[in-house]
This record gives structure tokens, sequence and C-alpha cells, in this order.
């Protein structure tokens, strides 16, 4: 601190008023010397001043014996005892002066060496002052600089936001810190961290600010891309797709990492194959699976995508894929080895290419793929952190496209199984269409349809779906079809046969749960959904039931659609048992029933709507060939491929040829099963059936119609029914269940079901659950009969 008595008091003429003792002993003057004349007799310049920065000049007391008195000195305003105002100089205390100095020092050794750039800015925010650092960054002379503004000096994007730091430090003294892009005149732009503090006085008066300059541009690059890496390492395998996958890797580095990105993938992964070990044969094809360049000029690339070939050799490429080790190259006009790979170079020269970083794609010493990154600006090379970053980015890419091929090879597997379970739905029958739509998801397998032929004209529609993907799906999916039809042979109704169908599905569920503790089948719980529908077209009505599957879709003659109120039984292989039930309809004629699967109601779900609205639209209008309206759908679903199976049957109600049924009563005496046999002959004489299935039929009904007036009630009604098949059919109103018995030698009967079994082609009992009876039928092949309706497409059934 400044002692209590100043050493002298000047006037505002700079004239020395008053002299102390104390300023006697200082300086060597006696008081008769000094009073009364101007003080500047008692400075001289600083030794040190020449090498000041610019504006400042340093003085220092002079002795009265000539030599410099190091003395610090403070000035204040002085009230003089005539009401004038004069400056008091104090001198500083001794350890005050001590500390001064060094601080002093200190300051002067900052502003000149550190590395940091220090802009002074007066009041009003004009540089007075800037160090060598603040030189060599901005590249220009101090002359330039001091008495500009720090826009002049960097073209600041958010110059007004810098200048409003400025001036809020200038007005508020709080201190601030921001980060800016910096661009310069004549070279590029640089990340700066600029801190700014206010300057003030002794007293308090604000001097100006003082801005410290930090360039960070490295930093921040490298932190820019650290984090773009992170967030590619969060998006690169978020789907099984490798091609997605591949393009999702590309469009996280470009441009944040690099300029130009490329992936290419080994061929055989592609397919699912296993990954060939390292090193690479140089005949190995490669497949080009992403590309990615910033900006948005023409994308100029050596091949396409989708362009498969082996690399030439040798380059940087097939260098990274011998040894498993990354390349950084620089390139140029004069690389001798683009000679090697003709388009590669010019697709190089083209883009203005500059730095090269291969990376291969591997995994437990087996190559995927490969990796190529490319940047566009002179000198902006790949740093030893960066391909650092790139060879962590690779690995985890790896892993994610094995898991990709291991996937599609899963997919595969489960998509020729189901080609195979499921065959191609049966074409149309007389008094019925049907057309179908399939198209696999990318996590389906799972799900089967079919459109059976039942004797008596009827056609049994199914349709389902199990839960799980892949080959354990399209394997279990199997079966249950597989005990549909077995089940549907044996003409059951739609309920009595999804009730015997959950037990498969229950007795499969104990089989997969009694697996090893070790397979992870055991843990997945096999469920399954279904709707059994049978179409009757002598009378046109249809018996439906579902269990735990989206209940079908009726399209009136009309253009009207109905979501079919059925009964909703639990999913096949559950724990709830709960019976199902049955609905019947009546259907009109030109009626179109349309079951699907729910993936394919939620792929053309659009525009707010929703399943099933936007597919109740596309079924109208009804009376157009089916076939079309499942390629209509099929091209609504090209925009997105589902994410399960969809699955489309529809089946138009038409009426069965009133000619091609014979139907007759008969009371229940000896004398009826001669009449029967006569009756027969001639129908089948008028429908042309040929002698030897003539004479069998007639052995068939003779048969069946003896057990009938035999063993059940009166009345009996024979039936006969030409479709594909010649259908004979025996009613009776008994409830009694007939079995196949093998007579013995000797016995006078016996033998009537286990003939007309041996004589048809299939045969089986229906009971009737309205009268309690039962209907005994047989079905023959007839040979060279043409199908009554063998076009899906056509326009009326």
């Amino acid at each position: 601190m400044a002692s209590g008595a100043p050493l002298m008091v000047v006037d505002g003429a700079g004239v020395v008023v008053d002299w102390s003792r104390h300023a006697e002993e200082l300086l060597g003057h006696p008081a008769v010397e000094v009073v009364g004349h101007p003080a500047t007799r008692l400075v001289r310049p600083a030794p040190e001043a020449s090498g000041h920065a610019v504006g400042h000049e340093l003085v220092a007391l002079c002795h009265r014996s000539g030599r410099t008195v190091d003395a610090d000195l403070r000035v204040r305003p002085w009230l003089r005892k005539d009401g004038s105002v004069a400056w008091a100089v104090f001198q500083g205390a001794a350890d005050e002066n001590k500390v001064s100095g060094v601080g002093t020092t200190v300051l002067e050794a900052l502003f000149t060496q550190a590395p940091v750039a220090m802009y002074v800015l007066d009041p009003t925010l004009r540089i007075t002052a800037c160090n060598p650092a603040a030189q060599a960054m901005s590249r220009e002379v101090p002359e330039r600089i001091v008495g500009g503004r720090l826009s002049d000096v960097y073209d600041y994007p958010a110059s007004d936001e810098m200048q409003s730091i400025l001036h809020g430090v200038l007005d508020g003294g709080a201190d601030r810190a921001a980060c800016f892009y910096a661009g310069k005149a004549s070279e590029a732009g640089c990340a700066a961290r600029v801190s700014v503090f206010r300057l003030e006085d002794r007293r308090g008066a604000v001097q100006g600010v003082a801005a410290l300059m930090l360039d960070v541009t490295q930093r921040e690059q490298a932190a820019a891309r650290s984090r773009v890496v992170d967030a590619a390492r969060e998006r690169v395998g978020r789907t099984l797709d490798l091609a997605a996958t591949c393009q999702d890797l590309v469009d996280a580095l470009v441009p944040g990492f690099a300029d130009v990105a490329v992936v290419e993938v080994v061929e055989a992964v592609v397919h699912g194959q296993d990954p060939p070990p390292g090193p690479l044969g140089r005949d190995v094809p490669l497949r080009r699976a992403a590309f990615r360049r910033s900006g948005g000029e023409q994308q100029v690339q050596a091949h396409p995508i989708g362009d498969v070939r082996s690399l030439p050799y040798p380059t940087p490429y097939t260098q990274a894929l011998t040894d498993l080790k990354p390349r950084v190259v620089a390139l140029d006009d004069e690389t001798p080895w683009l000679a090697a790979d003709p388009a590669r170079a010019r697709a190089i020269r083209e883009s203005g290419v500059r730095a090269l970083l291969a990376v291969p794609l591997t995994l437990r010493g087996a190559v995927l793929g490969l990796l190529s990154l490319y940047r566009t600006k002179r000198g902006d090379a790949f740093e030893v952190e960066e391909v650092g970053l790139a060879m962590d980015l690779a690995a985890h890419t790896a892993v994610c496209l094995d898991n990709a091929r291991r996937f599609a090879r899963e997919y595969t597997i489960a998509a020729t199984i189901q080609r195979h379970v499921l065959a191609p739905c049966r074409p149309s029958q007389t008094g019925v269409q049907t057309a179908h739509l399939l198209v696999p998801g990318a996590r389906g397998a799972g799900s089967c349809f079919d459109a059976l032929h039942l004797p008596g004209g009827r056609i049994a529609l199914v349709i389902g779906e199990v839960a799980g993907q892949g080959i354990h799906a399209a394997s279990t999916m199997g079966q249950v079809r597989t005990a549909v039809q077995t089940l549907a042979a044996l003409d059951l109704e739609s309920d009595e046969l999804l009730a015997r169908l959950n037990d498969t599905a229950t007795s499969l569920a104990r089989e997969r749960a009694a697996l090893p503790a070790d397979d992870p089948l055991r843990r997945q719980p096999l469920t399954a959904t279904c709707v059994y529908a049978i179409y009757d077209p002598l009378d046109r009505t249809c018996s439906l039931a579902r269990a735990g599957h989206p209940p079908p879709v009726l399209v009136h003659p009309d253009g009207t659609t109905e979501i079919l109120d059925l009964p909703n039984g639990p999913p096949l292989g559950s724990a709830d048992g709960a019976p199902f039930a049955k609905t019947t309809l009546s259907l009109t004629r030109g009626s179109v029933l349309a079951c699907y699967t729910t993936a394919l109601a939620s792929a053309l779900a659009s525009n707010g709507s929703t399943d099933l609205d936007s597919f109740r639209r596309m079924l109208v209008p009804g009376e157009r060939p089916l076939q079309d309206i499942c390629d209509d759908i099929a091209k609504r679903l090209d925009s997105g491929a589902p994410t399960g199976d969809a699955v489309l049957l529809l089946a138009r109600a038409g009426d069965f040829p009133a000619d091609q049924v014979a139907s007759w009563d008969f009371d229940s005496r000896p004398e009826t099963v001669g009449q029967a046999r006569a009756r027969t002959r001639r129908r089948l004489d008028t429908w042309g059936v040929d002698d030897e299935t003539a004479f069998t039929t007639e052995l068939i009904v003779s048969e069946l119609v003896t057990n009938a007036i035999r063993y059940g009630a009166p009345p009996v009604q024979l039936r006969l029914i030409k479709d594909r098949s010649l259908t004979c059919e025996v009613h009776d109103n008994s409830p009694s269940a007939p079995h196949l018995r093998h007579a013995r030698t000797v016995d006078e009967g016996g033998r009537g079901l286990f003939i007309s079994a041996q004589l048809s082609e299939n045969w089986g009992v229906r009971y009737t659950s309205d009268t309690g009876g039962k209907t005994v039928w047989t079905d023959q092949i007839l040979p060279d009969q043409a199908p009554a309706a063998d076009n899906a497409s056509r326009d009326a059934p």
C-alpha cells in the first residue's frame, strides 16, 4: 500500500507545489530545487522502453546524482487548502514494490512468450496491443492488427454473438468463455476457445478488455470425429440386413469422419456362407455393398453398388487384406499403384481424394470385407488416433456383418423349408374360386395356408402363424400344416378340427419343453394361431372357427365389407383349455372371403388409418379377378417389406352346377338297394362315366345303402356329386359310428365298409349336429377327367 504522506504534490500544470522530506532523501533534491519547477525534471525514459509493446512508454525517477531510482509510485487526487485540486504522488510499501516487480516480470514474460494469442482492447473494443502468438495465429503483422477490431482479424460466423460477449464483459465485468469457429482471410478457418475479461486499474476504472484465444482446431476435430465414430458404433448393427448395415456405416462416417466411404464385402458372406480365413486370396470376389460421398455433387464411383469383382494386386486394399492391418496412404496423381486399378484411379482423380485409410473387416482371423475411407482436403491426413478409432469401428462392424450373415443363412434355410412345405395352393374347384399371396417377411417363415379339397364339392380354407422366426418356426409350421391336412381328411367340423389341432400343438410344446436345458429352443414357447373355414357350394354355407387369429374379412357383392364377428378361441398350444366355437354363415353368390396375417394388414396401413381400413379398401371392388386383387396388394407391399410373413388367401363363393349333383331318398326296405344301384347307373351313364368306374360305384352304393338300411335309421338318402372326383354319400339318421371290420373267411357279412374303402380313393364319416345323423362318403378318382374350374383368375365361379 502507499504510505500516508505523499512524496510530492503536482498541480494540474505538472508543476511541483509540495515536496516532502522523504522525497528529498529518496531523490537527493532539496525542496528549493524542486518546488515551482516542472515534475518532468525528475524523470527520464526507462532503459527497457524501446522493447515495449506499441502504444506504451516507460519512465524512471532520476536521482540528483544522475542514477535511476526504482520506486513504485501511486497517484491520487489531492484537495489543497485553497480548494484547488492537485495530484499527490505516493510511494508503495517495500513488500508491495517487491511483489509489483515480480508481477510485472511475469506478465511481460506471459505476454511475449505464451503460446496463447492475447489481445488488449480499449473501451471502444479496438485492439491496442497483441502478443507474438496472436500475430502467428492471425498471420498478420502488428501494424495491421492494432487499431482494428477482432472481427477485422477473424471472420467469425457468429460475430454478433462475439461482439455481444465483449460488450457484456466491458459493461458488466463478468468474465466469459466461449468456443468459436474463426475463419481467416488468407487461411482455412480454425476453432478457437476465447476467454474475455475486463481490465481495470487500481482505482477500478475500466481500461478495456483482454481476449485470450487458444487454437483448438485439431482437438475439436479429433473430438468431433470421435463423436462420429461413437455415434456410428451405436447406429451400425441395429438391423440384421447386411446391405443396410453397410449403408448405415458409410452414412455415419460421411462427412464427419471422411469425405468418401466405401464398404466391400466378400461375396460368399453376402450369401450367408462362412467368411474365408485371412489372408484373403487374390481371386476372392468382393461385392461393393455401400458408398457415400459428402456434398451434393455427382457421385463419382469406380464401380456401382452391387458390382462383384476381385481387387487388383498390388494395392493398399489387397495389402490390408493380406496382413489384416490398416493402410494409411497419401494420394496424388503420381501414386504408382494407381496404374494397377485404372477404374479406382479415375474415380480418385475426379473426386480430388488426397488421403486413403483402408481398414480390413475381420473377425477371429476371418475376412468379411474392407472399409475404405478417403479425404479430399490437402494435408488432412488420418492421424494415429483416428486410425485406432476406425479399427475399433471396423471390429464392431465385422461383428454386425457376421450377425447379418448368420441371419441370412438361417433365413435362407427357413425360406427353403417354407417353400418345400408350403406346396402351391390348390387351384380353384367347381363352385368356389381361390387365389393367394405370400410375401415372406424379413423375420418370418412361420406362416402356413392352404385350400383343401373335401368330399361333396366342399373346400377347406386354412391360414395360421407359428410364433417365432427362422428355421425352428418353419419346421414347426410344417408339422402344424401336416396335422391340419391329416385332420381335414377325417372330414371334421371346423371347431372339432381346431380342438384336435390344439392337442397336437400341446404335444409338440411338451416335446420342446423336454429339450436339454442348454437348448435355446426350450426357452421359446410354442404357440400358433389359426382360422379354419369349410365352404359348401351346394348350399353356399360356410362354417368357421378361429384360434387366436385375426377374423376374416367378408366382401359382399355390393362392395361393402365387414369383419366377421367370430368367437376367438385361445392360441394353439396355450395352457388355456377354453373350447373352440363354430360359426355358420350363408354367403351370397359372388361374396369374397379374405383370410390374412397380421403382418399383411400392418404393412398396408397408411395415412394414419388403422391396419384393416387400408386392407378393406384394397379388397373392393370384389368382382375383380381374385389374382388381380392379390397383385395390387403385392405392389403396395413393394414399398416396405413386412416384418412377418404377409399372407392373403381369397375365396369367392359360387354355385355348384345342379346337373352335376344327383340325390334320392329311399325307404329302409331290402329292395331299396337295387333301386339305388339302378338310379346310380343311369346317372353315371348320363355323366359319361367310364364303365369300370361306374361298376365300382354301383358296388360301393350297394354296400353303403345296405349298411344304412341294416344298421342305420330311416330315412336313407343317396347323393352323387361329380366334380374333380366322384363322391358317393349315404346319409341316415342314426348317430352310431360305423367302423371298418376285417371279416373272417366263414363270415357271411361285415365286409361292406371294407369293400368300399378298398374300391375308393378315400372314405370317411361326417356327423350332422342338427339332426344327429351321419353321412358315410367315398371319393373316387375319375380317369381323364378335366378339372371343372382350373383357372384361379376367371371373372365368375
